[in-house]
């Protein structure tokens, strides 16, 4: 399950882990214009981890969930 948020910055979508337990707690991924957060709040520690990804690094990030295993690079393409 998840949810879809509109703030005034930012696009906030919430992760909700469902089904056969261990469970892993809520992600939240917040969308801004410049970069994108995901966050996740660790019981062990009782903190939140939190990542910070520029949009050249989730462009990359999408593209590499669709690639075999190996070492990438995107080219400008001139046109």
């Amino acid at each position: 399950m998840f949810t879809i948020e509109h703030d005034f910055d930012a696009t906030i979508v919430t992760l909700v882990d469902e089904g056969p337990a261990p469970l892993q707690e809520d992600v939240t991924v917040t969308a801004f214009e410049d970069c994108v957060t995901v966050e996740q709040y660790d019981p062990r520690s009782d903190t939140v981890s939190k990542i910070t990804l520029s949009m050249a690094q989730l462009h990359e990030l999408g593209a590499a969930l669709d690639l075999p295993e190996g070492v990438y690079r995107f080219r400008e393409v001139e046109g």
